[in-house]
């Protein structure tokens, strides 16, 4: 029972001591769960004279796993080639953060066998422990929500192929696409408020709302239609990031956009975006307007949707604080897309991905690069070789982190605009000019890419730093799943060995002036006095030859090299 207060215009008059209600006890049964809620107006009270959701549809919650590290990942950290129905692995819904419309899977559930070791998940005195509840709603399309709210719901279309959990509750029945705006209406959110709900909200939360049925036949086709094109502009956005199942290249780097400097395309694809959410702002004011004269609710509700509500990734408003200064917003906007430019640029590196073809190039486990050249027989820009990148100092090898980023960048945007657009990076990410812009961005991979990396990818990374401490003498990025039992000593003999011996060179020379180069000689002595203690450590694994199985997950697998990779 919810108990609130209000005064309310079409009973004001009947109501001669200010505060002072008069309601019948038959107007709150009208209401599924009978909520106290005595300053609701007649044409509100009316809506519940209709059908419920629940009449025409049917509300499931999904799989309870009831040990989710055990039986979920992220679909990123197993292989491509084991997620599917009849496979390991089955994308899966867990619902998510506040988004409305479309927001695609992160998660993969072990359903091998039609789901048998969930299925049989049992305590020592063998009492099921898991839920596999509703299987057979499993792949079926539907609306689905997040059922632990933060005080605003958002429906999403889930189209048919995927799983879902019990934290995803869905809504499933005939013609499930013309239900979705009037879910996603600034009425139906009030109708939720109503009921108190909106902090656990249940299947029978929403299935006991109205099903505005003379409204939904009347515009049947255009909430069809409105859906059709408000879900196209979700999707699109969702799938412009890495981490979406469906990503297939990066916004800034395709045809549509791309120009000789990353500045130009940047305005070119901001261009866009803006576009994008004004559309998308449009669309769902006219679904709003539609409920709301249409029951004549002018005065209880308006249309508006505030920016902060326009649930796109690309809308600065949305993604950060809105309170934040337009200035600030956009310049937070630019300083991600340049990350992920440069994210999308490792992905590259590692062949995960290639200019040349869409879409996911080596996914699975223990992939070469001779897998990537059977594929894409004469790339643009070739992967490494032997999947191991050195993050150092200075360009002490040809497959330096910097030196294969520039050229990416010649690749992509052209050579001559290489120094232009180095400046542009770095400016970006510092968010000031500087007269070392590729010292900025070397810091930037030193320091920062594997942080950014991780929060990107939800603390699962896929491209692992190896590392010999703080003082940062020696960092290899490693690409997980071409990970296997020969990569630790051969970063050991071809790339930590052979450091060791360039730095004792430098120092060789540096010693001619060490007045000089005191702090230089300091901190390369630093250097190398950590990597030699490194070495025992990292020799002593490459001989273990340690092997990885990703259907173990990030977190078991990259606790085997503990003390060699940075903490996550």
């Amino acid at each position: 029972m919810c108990v609130r207060g209000r005064e309310m215009s079409d009973t004001k008059s009947n109501n001669p001591v200010p505060n002072f209600y008069r309601a019948s006890a038959e107007d709150f049964k009208k209401i599924p769960g009978s909520p106290i809620a005595y300053w609701v107006s007649n044409r509100i009270l009316s809506l519940f004279d209709n059908p419920l959701i629940g009449d025409n549809f049917v509300g499931k919650e999904g799989v309870g796993t009831r040990n989710d590290n055990l039986f979920l990942r992220f679909f990123w950290e197993v292989s491509y080639i084991k997620i599917g129905r009849e496979k390991r692995w089955i994308l899966t819904d867990k619902a998510g953060d506040y988004r409305r419309w479309y927001m695609g899977c992160f998660y993969v559930m072990d359903w091998e066998n039609d789901g048998h070791r969930i299925k049989n998940y049992r305590d020592e005195e063998g009492i099921l422990k898991s839920r596999p509840q509703n299987i057979q709603y499993l792949f079926k399309e539907g609306i689905t929500w997040g059922k632990v709210g933060s005080g605003k719901t958002s429906f999403r279309w889930r189209p048919v192929g995927f799983g879902f959990n019990d934290a995803a509750p869905t809504l499933f029945g005939k013609d499930i696409f013309s239900i979705l705006p009037q879910l996603n209406s600034k009425l139906l959110a009030y109708l939720v408020a109503i009921k108190g709900e909106t902090l656990n909200v249940t299947t029978g939360a929403i299935t006991e709302l109205p099903l505005l049925q003379n409204l939904v036949e009347n515009y049947k086709l255009d909430f069809n239609k409105m859906a059709s094109s408000i879900i196209n502009i979700s999707k699109t956005d969702w799938d412009s990031y890495e981490t979406s199942w469906d990503f297939t290249t990066l916004p800034l780097v395709s045809p549509e956009y791309l120009t000789p400097t990353i500045e130009a395309s940047y305005q070119k694809l901001r261009t866009h975006w803006q576009e994008m959410t004004k559309e998308m702002l449009s669309l769902e004011e006219e679904n709003n307007k539609i409920f709301i004269e249409a029951y004549g609710l002018q005065d209880e509700l308006t249309p508006d949707v505030p920016l902060s509500e326009i649930t796109l990734t690309c809308n600065p408003h949305y993604r950060y604080d809105a309170n934040k200064p337009e200035e600030e917003l956009e310049g937070l906007l630019r300083t991600d897309t340049i990350k992920e430019l440069i994210s999308y640029a490792v992905g590259c590196m590692v062949g995960r991905y290639s200019l040349d073809t869409p879409g996911l190039i080596l996914a699975n486990q223990g992939e070469t690069v001779d897998d990537y050249l059977s594929q894409i027989p004469q790339p643009s820009f070739k992967p490494d070789d032997d999947n191991i990148i050195p993050v150092l100092d200075d360009e002490y090898f040809t497959d330096d982190i910097v030196f294969r980023f520039k050229d990416f960048l010649k690749v992509v945007f052209g050579e001559k605009t290489l120094s232009q657009n180095l400046d542009y990076i770095a400016q970006a990410l510092t968010g000031k000019s500087t007269s070392s812009p590729e010292k900025v961005i070397r810091d930037y991979f030193s320091r920062d890419f594997f942080k950014d990396h991780v929060q990107r990818y939800k603390k699962r990374p896929i491209y692992w730093m190896f590392s010999s401490g703080k003082q940062q003498g020696f960092n290899a990025l490693v690409y997980m799943h071409r990970y296997n039992k020969t990569t630790l000593a051969k970063m050991r003999t071809d790339y930590l060995l052979e450091l060791e011996a360039k730095l004792d060179a430098e120092l060789t020379a540096l010693n001619e002036d060490p007045v000089k180069n005191k702090a230089r000689i300091s901190k390369i002595k630093k250097q190398v006095d950590e990597m030699k203690t490194w070495d025992e450590l990292l020799n002593n694994k490459a001989l273990a030859l340690i092997e990885i199985d990703l259907d173990d997950g990030v977190v078991v697998n990259y606790a085997k090299f503990e003390g060699l990779v940075r903490a996550i």
